[in-house]
Formats: structure tokens, C-alpha cells, sequence
């Protein structure tokens, strides 16, 4: 039979509860507490509380636990990359996603189909977390978050090193505490060695959990506030909502870490570091993967089917 034929349309469905999979009857990445949840990573628009049974890798369960505590779930599953597990007859493992530390792709396999959820991902080099490592499947669940052929996200080697070009003046930036926040760290330490680098004590529990699963490449001293004014060359990491609070001080370079252009308006410089792919990453990713359909998710997908016309069928996915 023409595989193409064997896929099941609805396999896995958009709802307010998340992305569902009624042939396994588990959630992906749920938006509210469910009975089985399958976790790609631990950012807060991929998780929710109250989960029964929570499939995670160990670093993604440590983040829940850590941000959830006692409400994360009442089962929690470790699941190490490459190692399988069946819920209801349908096989899944996880693959690196390269979006932070433990972040997963998805693999569920179905009567002979392969179903791949990519969560959040991308394919920058980025040595706080593990390389994507992508395999190929019938069907591709995507991000598009940025898939749009004007987007092309730049070194982020070369935007850090921006940084060195600021003179003395002591810098606030603006960084997510899970994933980018750790990336920054690291990015400082190895291409602006003069600078002094201190993070938000919010932050410090998150750079805990990366050394614990030997990350030794994050490290951060927490900033003693009065630093900010006996020190200089000082780069200081913190979370958005301290970030927002700095914002009218003029004493202080600001600089907010994101690929959003949206995001850099009210800063001092620009610093476009992103966790997501890019539309060449994005495309890479789908050379790679080799899919007979594309079912996009998180973003807008209409440029990519107009891109893929004639050679892959691209769905979006709405919510039922």
C-alpha cells in the first residue's frame, strides 16, 4: 500500500488542551492538566501542572520539577534520548531538538507510519545543550515560528561579540532564565572574556540543573547589586520582568536576547539571538527529515506551503 495512503489525517489534533493523540490517548506539550502528558521541554507554553503521567527527559523532568515542584505530576517518567516507550500501541522516542538543555523531538510510530513532533528546535550550533539529531518520518509536526523567507537569524558568535564594542559602560540582558539565559552565560564566558559576567539569582537554580547534567561550560557568579555602582564592563543577566524594571534607568547599556525584531524596539542595541529556526534551518530540517506530508504548528505556515508547492503537501493545523 502507498504510505501516503496509510496516514492517519487526524493522528494527532490542535485542541485547547493541547496537540492531541487520540490513537494513543496522550497530549503533547498539553496547555492544561491532563491524564497523560508526553513533555518536548520545559518552557511554560510546553508544559502545564497537574499532568497524571508526565513523559519527560531527566533534564526536562528536573526543570518541572524544579518550576512546578509537588504539582508537576503524579507519575513522572524519565525517558533517556533513544530509548522507546508505548503508550496504547504507539511506540515514541525522543530525538535532541537543540532548543535548550534536554528539549526533544518526538517520535511516534504507528502501523509502519512515522509521525515526527519537532516541539521547538533548532540547528545552531550551541554547546549548552545537545546537538538535533534528526530522522526521518512519514509526517513532520513542525514549528514555524519564524517561516518566512526574509528571516535569517545571524552568527550568534558574531552578535555576542558585539558586546565587546560597548566600552566600559555595564550592561543589562534581557534573557528567558531556561535555555537562553545559559546560553548567554556561555556565549560571554568564551567570546567576551573581559567582560564580568553576573546573572539574576533567579536564574542561579536553572544554572544548577545544567551542571548537573555536565554542563560545566555555564557558570555565573549572582550579581551583588552594588556592583551596578562601584563596577564597571559588568554584563548583567537577568530575567524579563527585572529587565522591564531597569528599562528607564539611562545609566546602563539594555539589551533584551531574542530573534524578534518586536523585542529589540525600546533597547539601547540589538542583540538577535534566537532558540528557534530560522527559514533555512526550517528547511534543512525537512531536507533531513524527508517527509511525505508537513503538518505546521506555532507560527504561520502558509509561506512554507506556498514554498513546498508541487513537492511536499504542507497542512496547518487549527484548533478543532
Amino acid at each position: 500500500m502507498d504510505p501516503e495512503r496509510m496516514i492517519i489525517p487526524d493522528f494527532v489534533r490542535l485542541t485547547e488542551a493541547g496537540i492531541y493523540c487520540k490513537t494513543g490517548d496522550f497530549y503533547l506539550d498539553p496547555q492544561r492538566a491532563v491524564r497523560t502528558a508526553v513533555v518536548s521541554h520545559a518552557h511554560g507554553d510546553h508544559v502545564a501542572p497537574g499532568c497524571v503521567d508526565v513523559y519527560a527527559t531527566p533534564p526536562t523532568m528536573a526543570f518541572i520539577q524544579l518550576r512546578y515542584k509537588k504539582y508537576a505530576g503524579k507519575v513522572l517518567h524519565e525517558m533517556p534520548f533513544q530509548s522507546s516507550f508505548t503508550l496504547n500501541g504507539v511506540r515514541i522516542t525522543f530525538y535532541p531538538a537543540g532548543h535548550i538543555l534536554g528539549s526533544a523531538m518526538v517520535l511516534m510510530e504507528w502501523e509502519g507510519i512515522r509521525y515526527l513532533y519537532t516541539g521547538d528546535f533548532k540547528m545552531q550550533h550551541d554547546p549548552t545543550c545537545e546537538t538535533i539529531l534528526p530522522v526521518q518520518a512519514d509526517v513532520l509536526i513542525t514549528e514555524t515560528t519564524f517561516a518566512d523567507p526574509q528571516v535569517q537569524h545571524p552568527d550568534p558568535v558574531e552578535e555576542i561579540r558585539k558586546l565587546n564594542d560597548m566600552g566600559g559602560q555595564n550592561i543589562i540582558i534581557g534573557a528567558y532564565v531556561l535555555g537562553k539565559a545559559q546560553r548567554l552565560t556561555e556565549l560571554v564566558m568564551t567570546h567576551c572574556p573581559e567582560k564580568k559576567l553576573r546573572i539574576h539569582y533567579q536564574v542561579l537554580p536553572y544554572q544548577h540543573i545544567y551542571n548537573r547534567f555536565g554542563m560545566s561550560n555555564v557558570r555565573g557568579e549572582v550579581l551583588d547589586k552594588k556592583e551596578l555602582k562601584t563596577e564597571q564592563n559588568l554584563v548583567y543577566i537577568v530575567p524579563p520582568m527585572t529587565y522591564h524594571s531597569y528599562l528607564q534607568r539611562r545609566d546602563f547599556r539594555m539589551i533584551f536576547a531574542s530573534g524578534w525584531e518586536r523585542l529589540q524596539e525600546h533597547n539601547t542595541s540589538k542583540l538577535f539571538i534566537s532558540d528557534h529556526a530560522d527559514w533555512a534551518e526550517l528547511n534543512r530540517l525537512i531536507g533531513e527529515v524527508k517527509p511525505s506530508q508537513i503538518w505546521t504548528l506555532h507560527g504561520d505556515g502558509r509561506q512554507l506551503r506556498s514554498h513546498l508547492e508541487g513537492k511536499i503537501q504542507v497542512h496547518i493545523l487549527n484548533h478543532d
